[in-house]
Protein backbone atom coordinates (compact mmCIF):
# COMPACT_ATOMS: atom_id res chain seq x y z
CA UNK A 1 0.00 0.00 0.00
CA UNK A 2 1.33 3.44 -0.92
CA UNK A 3 2.35 5.59 2.06
CA UNK A 4 -0.13 8.33 1.27
CA UNK A 5 -3.10 5.97 0.76
CA UNK A 6 -2.98 4.43 4.21
CA UNK A 7 -5.65 5.68 6.67
CA UNK A 8 -4.74 8.89 8.49
CA UNK A 9 -5.10 7.22 11.90
CA UNK A 10 -2.65 4.46 10.93
CA UNK A 11 -0.09 6.88 9.51
CA UNK A 12 -0.42 9.20 12.50
CA UNK A 13 -0.08 6.39 15.05
CA UNK A 14 2.98 4.95 13.32
CA UNK A 15 4.55 8.38 12.98
CA UNK A 16 3.93 9.12 16.66
CA UNK A 17 5.52 5.76 17.51
CA UNK A 18 8.68 6.51 15.54
CA UNK A 19 8.78 10.06 16.86
CA UNK A 20 8.47 8.84 20.44
CA UNK A 21 11.12 6.16 19.85
CA UNK A 22 13.37 8.75 18.22
CA UNK A 23 12.99 11.33 20.96
CA UNK A 24 13.12 8.76 23.75
CA UNK A 25 16.38 7.30 22.45
CA UNK A 26 17.85 10.74 21.92
CA UNK A 27 16.92 11.88 25.41
CA UNK A 28 18.52 8.82 26.99
CA UNK A 29 21.73 9.49 25.07
CA UNK A 30 21.50 13.19 25.85
CA UNK A 31 21.22 12.33 29.53
CA UNK A 32 24.31 10.12 29.37
CA UNK A 33 26.38 12.63 27.44
CA UNK A 34 25.08 15.48 29.61
CA UNK A 35 26.04 13.68 32.81
CA UNK A 36 29.59 13.00 31.61
CA UNK A 37 30.11 16.58 30.37
CA UNK A 38 28.62 18.10 33.54
CA UNK A 39 31.17 16.18 35.58
CA UNK A 40 34.05 17.27 33.34
CA UNK A 41 33.10 20.93 32.95
CA UNK A 42 32.26 23.81 35.29
CA UNK A 43 29.23 26.13 35.56
CA UNK A 44 31.42 28.82 34.01
CA UNK A 45 32.06 26.67 30.92
CA UNK A 46 28.33 26.17 30.43
CA UNK A 47 27.73 29.87 31.02
CA UNK A 48 30.13 30.87 28.23
CA UNK A 49 28.32 28.84 25.58
CA UNK A 50 24.89 29.30 27.18
CA UNK A 51 24.78 33.06 26.65
CA UNK A 52 25.29 32.52 22.92
CA UNK A 53 22.24 30.30 22.56
CA UNK A 54 19.86 33.17 21.95
CA UNK A 55 21.97 34.44 19.04
CA UNK A 56 22.27 31.05 17.33
CA UNK A 57 18.56 30.36 17.72
CA UNK A 58 17.55 33.80 16.45
CA UNK A 59 19.86 33.41 13.49
CA UNK A 60 18.33 30.00 12.83
CA UNK A 61 14.85 31.55 12.85
CA UNK A 62 15.92 34.22 10.39
CA UNK A 63 17.66 31.82 8.02
CA UNK A 64 14.61 29.55 7.68
CA UNK A 65 12.29 32.58 7.77
CA UNK A 66 9.20 30.45 8.37
CA UNK A 67 9.48 28.70 5.01
CA UNK A 68 9.97 25.28 6.60
CA UNK A 69 6.47 25.47 8.05
CA UNK A 70 5.22 27.03 4.82
CA UNK A 71 6.47 24.02 2.82
CA UNK A 72 4.85 21.58 5.24
CA UNK A 73 1.63 23.59 5.04
CA UNK A 74 1.41 23.11 1.26
CA UNK A 75 -0.82 20.23 0.19
CA UNK A 76 1.61 19.05 -2.50
CA UNK A 77 4.89 20.99 -2.53
CA UNK A 78 6.80 20.82 -5.84
CA UNK A 79 10.57 20.34 -6.33
CA UNK A 80 10.84 23.99 -7.38
CA UNK A 81 9.27 25.01 -4.06
CA UNK A 82 11.97 23.16 -2.14
CA UNK A 83 14.67 24.56 -4.43
CA UNK A 84 13.52 28.14 -3.95
CA UNK A 85 13.49 27.77 -0.17
CA UNK A 86 16.92 26.09 -0.21
CA UNK A 87 18.67 28.95 -1.98
CA UNK A 88 16.84 31.57 0.05
CA UNK A 89 18.01 29.92 3.27
CA UNK A 90 21.62 29.72 2.11
CA UNK A 91 21.67 33.37 1.03
CA UNK A 92 20.17 34.60 4.29
CA UNK A 93 22.50 32.48 6.43
CA UNK A 94 25.65 33.81 4.73
CA UNK A 95 24.52 37.39 5.27
CA UNK A 96 23.61 36.70 8.89
CA UNK A 97 26.94 35.06 9.62
CA UNK A 98 28.79 38.06 8.23
CA UNK A 99 26.76 40.39 10.47
CA UNK A 100 27.26 38.27 13.59
CA UNK A 101 30.97 37.82 12.85
CA UNK A 102 31.32 41.62 12.94
CA UNK A 103 29.17 41.85 16.10
CA UNK A 104 31.25 39.31 18.04
CA UNK A 105 33.28 41.98 19.93
CA UNK A 106 30.06 43.73 20.95
CA UNK A 107 28.60 40.45 22.26
CA UNK A 108 31.76 39.80 24.27
CA UNK A 109 31.65 43.32 25.69
CA UNK A 110 27.98 43.08 26.68
CA UNK A 111 28.56 39.91 28.72
CA UNK A 112 32.02 41.06 29.91
CA UNK A 113 33.63 37.88 28.57
CA UNK A 114 36.47 38.54 26.04
CA UNK A 115 36.70 34.85 25.09
CA UNK A 116 33.28 35.14 23.46
CA UNK A 117 34.79 36.84 20.39
CA UNK A 118 36.44 33.66 19.13
CA UNK A 119 33.90 31.25 20.59
CA UNK A 120 30.89 33.04 19.07
CA UNK A 121 32.42 33.24 15.62
CA UNK A 122 32.96 29.49 15.68
CA UNK A 123 29.59 28.55 17.18
CA UNK A 124 27.74 30.71 14.64
CA UNK A 125 29.10 28.48 11.86
CA UNK A 126 26.50 25.92 12.93
CA UNK A 127 23.57 27.82 11.47
CA UNK A 128 25.43 28.38 8.17
CA UNK A 129 25.89 24.63 7.89
CA UNK A 130 22.27 24.16 8.99
CA UNK A 131 20.96 26.22 6.06
CA UNK A 132 22.10 23.49 3.65
CA UNK A 133 19.63 21.00 5.10
CA UNK A 134 16.53 23.01 6.02
CA UNK A 135 14.62 22.22 2.82
CA UNK A 136 15.54 18.54 3.20
CA UNK A 137 14.27 18.56 6.80
CA UNK A 138 10.96 20.03 5.60
CA UNK A 139 10.73 17.29 2.95
CA UNK A 140 11.23 14.57 5.57
CA UNK A 141 8.67 16.12 7.91
CA UNK A 142 6.12 16.58 5.14
CA UNK A 143 6.46 12.93 4.14
CA UNK A 144 6.46 11.67 7.75
CA UNK A 145 9.90 10.04 7.32
CA UNK A 146 10.20 9.69 11.07
CA UNK A 147 12.09 6.38 11.01
CA UNK A 148 14.80 7.99 8.89
CA UNK A 149 14.78 11.08 11.09
CA UNK A 150 15.33 8.84 14.12
CA UNK A 151 18.36 7.19 12.50
CA UNK A 152 19.88 10.53 11.45
CA UNK A 153 19.38 12.12 14.86
CA UNK A 154 20.93 9.13 16.57
CA UNK A 155 24.03 9.29 14.37
CA UNK A 156 24.36 13.05 14.90
CA UNK A 157 24.00 12.77 18.65
CA UNK A 158 26.50 9.94 18.98
CA UNK A 159 29.07 11.78 16.85
CA UNK A 160 28.69 15.15 18.56
CA UNK A 161 28.46 13.73 22.08
CA UNK A 162 31.60 11.66 21.61
CA UNK A 163 33.42 14.68 20.19
CA UNK A 164 32.39 16.83 23.14
CA UNK A 165 33.53 14.27 25.71
CA UNK A 166 36.91 13.70 24.02
CA UNK A 167 37.60 17.43 23.89
CA UNK A 168 36.45 17.94 27.50
CA UNK A 169 38.72 15.13 28.73
CA UNK A 170 41.69 16.66 26.89
CA UNK A 171 41.13 20.05 28.57
CA UNK A 172 39.32 22.11 25.93
CA UNK A 173 36.69 23.28 28.48
CA UNK A 174 33.95 25.39 26.85
CA UNK A 175 35.33 24.65 23.38
CA UNK A 176 34.10 21.09 23.78
CA UNK A 177 30.50 22.40 23.97
CA UNK A 178 31.09 24.63 20.95
CA UNK A 179 32.45 21.77 18.84
CA UNK A 180 29.59 19.57 19.97
CA UNK A 181 27.07 21.94 18.38
CA UNK A 182 28.93 22.24 15.07
CA UNK A 183 29.52 18.49 14.71
CA UNK A 184 25.88 17.74 15.51
CA UNK A 185 24.40 19.89 12.74
CA UNK A 186 27.05 18.72 10.24
CA UNK A 187 26.24 15.02 10.72
CA UNK A 188 22.52 15.84 10.72
CA UNK A 189 22.78 17.40 7.27
CA UNK A 190 24.86 14.55 5.87
CA UNK A 191 22.13 12.15 6.96
CA UNK A 192 19.40 14.23 5.38
CA UNK A 193 21.23 14.16 2.04
CA UNK A 194 21.58 10.40 2.28
CA UNK A 195 17.86 9.74 2.81
CA UNK A 196 16.29 12.53 0.75
CA UNK A 197 16.83 11.96 -2.97
CA UNK A 198 15.80 15.48 -3.93
CA UNK A 199 18.75 17.74 -4.76
CA UNK A 200 18.83 21.53 -5.24
CA UNK A 201 19.47 22.77 -8.77
CA UNK A 202 21.27 25.86 -10.01
CA UNK A 203 18.03 27.13 -11.51
CA UNK A 204 17.31 29.74 -8.85
CA UNK A 205 13.78 31.11 -8.88
CA UNK A 206 12.47 32.96 -5.82
CA UNK A 207 8.92 32.99 -7.18
CA UNK A 208 7.74 30.19 -4.84
CA UNK A 209 9.32 32.00 -1.89
CA UNK A 210 7.41 35.16 -2.80
CA UNK A 211 4.14 33.21 -3.03
CA UNK A 212 4.70 31.76 0.48
CA UNK A 213 5.99 35.01 1.93
CA UNK A 214 2.73 36.25 3.45
CA UNK A 215 2.29 33.07 5.47
CA UNK A 216 5.98 32.60 6.24
CA UNK A 217 6.67 36.11 7.52
CA UNK A 218 4.20 35.66 10.37
CA UNK A 219 5.82 32.33 11.21
CA UNK A 220 9.23 34.03 11.14
CA UNK A 221 8.23 36.77 13.55
CA UNK A 222 6.55 34.22 15.79
CA UNK A 223 9.62 31.95 15.84
CA UNK A 224 11.73 34.94 16.80
CA UNK A 225 9.29 35.75 19.59
CA UNK A 226 9.31 32.12 20.75
CA UNK A 227 13.10 32.13 20.82
CA UNK A 228 13.16 35.34 22.82
CA UNK A 229 10.59 33.87 25.18
CA UNK A 230 12.61 30.69 25.69
CA UNK A 231 16.03 32.34 25.98
CA UNK A 232 15.27 35.75 27.45
CA UNK A 233 16.18 34.63 30.98
CA UNK A 234 19.63 33.40 29.92
CA UNK A 235 20.24 36.65 28.04
CA UNK A 236 19.13 38.88 30.94
CA UNK A 237 20.89 36.73 33.53
CA UNK A 238 24.09 36.95 31.48
CA UNK A 239 24.07 40.68 32.14
CA UNK A 240 22.75 40.72 35.72
CA UNK A 241 24.46 37.72 37.34
CA UNK A 242 27.89 36.08 37.40
CA UNK A 243 28.83 33.67 34.63
CA UNK A 244 28.78 30.82 37.19
CA UNK A 245 25.18 31.60 38.16
CA UNK A 246 24.27 31.74 34.50
CA UNK A 247 25.88 28.32 34.13
CA UNK A 248 23.68 26.91 36.90
CA UNK A 249 20.59 28.26 35.18
CA UNK A 250 21.78 26.96 31.80
CA UNK A 251 22.27 23.50 33.31
CA UNK A 252 18.78 23.54 34.87
CA UNK A 253 17.22 24.84 31.68
CA UNK A 254 19.09 22.23 29.65
CA UNK A 255 17.58 19.31 31.57
CA UNK A 256 14.15 20.91 31.58
CA UNK A 257 14.35 21.44 27.83
CA UNK A 258 15.56 17.91 27.16
CA UNK A 259 12.62 16.45 29.06
CA UNK A 260 10.01 18.68 27.40
CA UNK A 261 11.62 18.12 23.99
CA UNK A 262 10.93 14.41 24.32
CA UNK A 263 7.21 15.25 24.28
CA UNK A 264 7.09 18.28 22.01
CA UNK A 265 9.63 16.75 19.61
CA UNK A 266 7.49 13.64 19.32
CA UNK A 267 4.49 15.78 18.43
CA UNK A 268 6.22 18.36 16.25
CA UNK A 269 7.06 15.83 13.54
CA UNK A 270 3.40 14.84 13.24
CA UNK A 271 0.92 17.46 14.49
CA UNK A 272 1.07 20.07 11.71
CA UNK A 273 0.95 17.49 8.93
CA UNK A 274 -2.04 15.75 10.52
CA UNK A 275 -3.98 18.96 11.21
CA UNK A 276 -3.35 20.23 7.67
CA UNK A 277 -4.75 16.98 6.23
CA UNK A 278 -8.10 17.42 8.08
CA UNK A 279 -8.50 21.19 8.00
CA UNK A 280 -11.29 21.02 5.40
CA UNK A 281 -13.48 19.05 7.83
CA UNK A 282 -13.97 21.15 10.98
CA UNK A 283 -15.73 18.44 13.00
CA UNK A 284 -13.01 15.92 12.25
CA UNK A 285 -10.33 18.53 12.95
CA UNK A 286 -11.87 19.16 16.37
CA UNK A 287 -11.86 15.43 17.19
CA UNK A 288 -8.28 15.01 16.02
CA UNK A 289 -7.15 18.09 17.94
CA UNK A 290 -8.74 16.93 21.19
CA UNK A 291 -7.12 13.50 20.87
CA UNK A 292 -3.73 15.15 20.29
CA UNK A 293 -4.34 17.37 23.32
CA UNK A 294 -5.12 14.38 25.52
CA UNK A 295 -2.12 12.42 24.27
CA UNK A 296 0.14 15.40 24.94
CA UNK A 297 -1.13 15.83 28.50
CA UNK A 298 -0.94 12.06 29.08
CA UNK A 299 2.75 12.10 28.12
CA UNK A 300 3.88 15.54 29.29
CA UNK A 301 2.61 15.69 32.86
CA UNK A 302 4.26 12.50 34.17
CA UNK A 303 7.51 13.16 32.29
CA UNK A 304 7.99 16.77 33.41
CA UNK A 305 6.59 16.52 36.93
CA UNK A 306 8.53 13.29 37.31
CA UNK A 307 11.77 15.15 36.57
CA UNK A 308 10.82 17.75 39.19
CA UNK A 309 10.13 14.95 41.67
CA UNK A 310 13.59 13.37 41.32
CA UNK A 311 15.56 16.54 40.52
CA UNK A 312 17.58 16.62 43.75
CA UNK A 313 18.57 12.96 43.64
CA UNK A 314 19.40 13.11 39.94
CA UNK A 315 21.58 16.21 40.18
CA UNK A 316 23.51 15.09 43.25
CA UNK A 317 24.11 11.55 41.98
CA UNK A 318 24.63 12.16 38.28
CA UNK A 319 26.06 15.67 37.97
CA UNK A 320 27.79 16.20 41.28
CA UNK A 321 27.69 18.60 44.22
CA UNK A 322 28.98 21.51 42.11
CA UNK A 323 25.55 21.75 40.48
CA UNK A 324 23.45 21.72 43.65
CA UNK A 325 22.40 25.37 43.17
CA UNK A 326 20.67 24.40 39.94
CA UNK A 327 18.21 22.04 41.69
CA UNK A 328 15.46 24.53 42.73
CA UNK A 329 15.74 26.23 39.34
CA UNK A 330 15.22 22.88 37.60
CA UNK A 331 12.20 22.03 39.73
CA UNK A 332 10.45 25.33 39.03
CA UNK A 333 11.20 25.14 35.30
CA UNK A 334 9.85 21.59 35.09
CA UNK A 335 6.49 22.59 36.58
CA UNK A 336 6.05 25.12 33.77
CA UNK A 337 7.66 22.70 31.32
CA UNK A 338 4.83 20.24 31.92
CA UNK A 339 2.53 22.63 30.04
CA UNK A 340 4.95 23.62 27.26
CA UNK A 341 4.15 20.68 24.91
CA UNK A 342 0.51 21.81 24.97
CA UNK A 343 1.73 24.98 23.26
CA UNK A 344 2.99 22.81 20.40
CA UNK A 345 -0.49 21.45 19.74
CA UNK A 346 -2.25 24.82 19.97
CA UNK A 347 0.34 26.61 17.85
CA UNK A 348 0.25 24.01 15.10
CA UNK A 349 -3.52 24.29 15.04
CA UNK A 350 -3.20 27.97 14.12
CA UNK A 351 -0.58 27.15 11.48
CA UNK A 352 -2.64 24.28 10.06
CA UNK A 353 -5.65 26.61 9.76
CA UNK A 354 -3.50 29.11 7.82
CA UNK A 355 -3.81 31.63 10.66
CA UNK A 356 -0.18 32.52 11.10
CA UNK A 357 -1.37 36.01 12.12
CA UNK A 358 -2.98 34.60 15.27
CA UNK A 359 0.13 32.52 15.82
CA UNK A 360 2.19 35.69 15.67
CA UNK A 361 0.13 37.93 17.92
CA UNK A 362 -0.37 35.35 20.64
CA UNK A 363 3.38 35.00 20.91
CA UNK A 364 3.99 38.75 20.78
CA UNK A 365 1.63 39.21 23.72
CA UNK A 366 3.41 36.46 25.61
CA UNK A 367 6.93 37.85 25.25
CA UNK A 368 5.86 41.42 26.06
CA UNK A 369 4.15 40.20 29.23
CA UNK A 370 7.13 38.06 30.22
CA UNK A 371 9.79 40.74 29.73
CA UNK A 372 7.70 43.27 31.64
CA UNK A 373 7.12 40.85 34.51
CA UNK A 374 10.80 39.82 34.65
CA UNK A 375 12.06 43.40 34.86
CA UNK A 376 9.43 44.43 37.41
CA UNK A 377 10.22 41.37 39.53
CA UNK A 378 13.99 41.95 39.47
CA UNK A 379 14.01 45.70 40.05
CA UNK A 380 10.94 46.07 42.30
CA UNK A 381 10.37 42.79 44.15
CA UNK A 382 13.40 40.53 44.40
CA UNK A 383 16.82 40.15 42.80
CA UNK A 384 16.77 36.42 43.48
CA UNK A 385 17.24 34.36 40.34
CA UNK A 386 14.82 31.75 41.68
CA UNK A 387 12.03 34.30 42.21
CA UNK A 388 12.46 35.68 38.69
CA UNK A 389 12.36 32.16 37.23
CA UNK A 390 9.21 31.36 39.24
CA UNK A 391 7.38 34.44 37.92
CA UNK A 392 8.46 33.65 34.36
CA UNK A 393 7.29 30.04 34.72
CA UNK A 394 3.90 31.00 36.18
CA UNK A 395 3.21 33.28 33.23
CA UNK A 396 4.01 30.46 30.81
CA UNK A 397 1.22 28.39 32.34
CA UNK A 398 -1.29 31.25 32.50
CA UNK A 399 -0.76 32.25 28.88
CA UNK A 400 -2.21 28.95 27.66
CA UNK A 401 -5.59 30.63 28.22
CA UNK A 402 -4.85 32.93 25.28
CA UNK A 403 -4.26 29.91 23.03
CA UNK A 404 -7.50 28.34 24.18
CA UNK A 405 -9.31 31.49 22.99
CA UNK A 406 -7.67 30.97 19.59
CA UNK A 407 -8.74 27.30 19.48
CA UNK A 408 -12.29 28.32 20.37
CA UNK A 409 -12.31 30.74 17.43
CA UNK A 410 -10.76 28.34 14.91
CA UNK A 411 -12.46 25.00 15.60
CA UNK A 412 -15.02 25.72 18.31
CA UNK A 413 -13.14 23.98 21.13
CA UNK A 414 -15.08 24.81 24.30
CA UNK A 415 -13.33 25.65 27.56
CA UNK A 416 -15.07 22.81 29.39
CA UNK A 417 -13.93 20.31 26.78
CA UNK A 418 -10.32 21.49 26.93
CA UNK A 419 -10.42 21.32 30.72
CA UNK A 420 -12.00 17.87 30.60
CA UNK A 421 -9.21 16.68 28.28
CA UNK A 422 -6.31 18.03 30.35
CA UNK A 423 -7.17 18.56 34.03
CA UNK A 424 -8.03 14.92 34.95
CA UNK A 425 -4.64 13.77 33.66
CA UNK A 426 -2.91 16.56 35.60
CA UNK A 427 -4.84 15.64 38.76
CA UNK A 428 -3.92 11.96 38.53
CA UNK A 429 -0.25 12.83 37.99
CA UNK A 430 -0.08 15.27 40.90
CA UNK A 431 -1.82 12.84 43.25
CA UNK A 432 0.42 9.92 42.25
CA UNK A 433 3.62 11.92 42.64
CA UNK A 434 2.53 13.61 45.86
CA UNK A 435 1.86 10.20 47.37
CA UNK A 436 5.24 9.04 46.07
CA UNK A 437 7.00 12.02 47.70
CA UNK A 438 5.56 11.34 51.15
CA UNK A 439 5.82 7.56 50.90
CA UNK A 440 9.57 7.77 50.20
CA UNK A 441 10.40 10.66 52.56
CA UNK A 442 11.95 8.29 55.13
CA UNK A 443 14.66 7.08 52.71
CA UNK A 444 18.03 8.74 53.40
CA UNK A 445 20.16 7.27 50.60
CA UNK A 446 19.93 9.36 47.44
CA UNK A 447 20.49 6.35 45.19
CA UNK A 448 17.80 4.26 46.84
CA UNK A 449 15.48 7.28 46.94
CA UNK A 450 15.89 7.92 43.20
CA UNK A 451 15.03 4.33 42.29
CA UNK A 452 12.13 4.24 44.74
CA UNK A 453 10.60 7.46 43.42
CA UNK A 454 10.86 6.37 39.79
CA UNK A 455 9.38 2.92 40.35
CA UNK A 456 6.65 3.98 42.77
CA UNK A 457 5.70 7.12 40.84
CA UNK A 458 5.49 5.29 37.51
CA UNK A 459 3.63 2.39 39.09
CA UNK A 460 1.03 4.60 40.74
CA UNK A 461 0.50 6.60 37.55
CA UNK A 462 0.02 3.50 35.39
CA UNK A 463 -2.20 1.86 37.99
CA UNK A 464 -4.40 4.97 38.17
CA UNK A 465 -4.68 5.06 34.37
CA UNK A 466 -5.82 1.42 34.29
CA UNK A 467 -8.20 1.66 37.24
CA UNK A 468 -9.85 4.78 35.84
CA UNK A 469 -9.99 3.26 32.33
CA UNK A 470 -8.44 6.37 30.77
CA UNK A 471 -9.12 6.01 27.05
CA UNK A 472 -5.87 7.54 25.75
CA UNK A 473 -3.89 5.14 27.97
CA UNK A 474 -5.89 2.13 26.77
CA UNK A 475 -5.35 3.12 23.12
CA UNK A 476 -1.60 3.58 23.61
CA UNK A 477 -1.34 0.26 25.44
CA UNK A 478 -3.31 -1.60 22.77
CA UNK A 479 -1.10 -0.16 20.04
CA UNK A 480 2.10 -1.19 21.83
CA UNK A 481 0.74 -4.70 22.47
CA UNK A 482 -0.25 -5.04 18.82
CA UNK A 483 3.11 -3.83 17.62
CA UNK A 484 5.35 -5.94 19.85
CA UNK A 485 3.32 -8.99 20.81
CA UNK A 486 0.83 -9.63 17.99
CA UNK A 487 3.13 -12.07 16.16
CA UNK A 488 4.03 -14.10 19.19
Amino acid sequence: MDENTRPLKERTTQSLFWSALNNGTLQVLNILFGIVLARLLTPGDYGIVGVLTIFTLLAGNLQSSGFTQALINLKKPRPEDYNSVFWFNVLVSVVLYAVLWLCAPLIASFFRQPVLVEVSRFVFLAFVISSLGIAHAAYMSKNMMNREVAIINLAALLSSGTTGIILAVTGYAYWSLAWQQVVYITVLNVGRYIYVKWRPTLHIDFGPVRSMFGFAINILFTNVINTLSGQILTFIFGRLFSIGQVGNFSQANKWNTQASTFVSGTLLQVVQTVLVSVRDDRDRQLRVFRKLLRFTAFLSFPVMLGVALVAREFVVIALGEQWIDSIPLLQVLCVAGAFMPLYTVYQNLAIGCRRSDLYLWCNVGQIVLQITAILITYYCISQSMLVVVAVYSALMVVWLAAWQVVARQLIGLRWRDAIADVVPLLTVTVMAFTLTHFATAWISSYKVLLVAKVLLGAGLYIAAMKLLHVKIFDEAWQYLKGRFFSHK
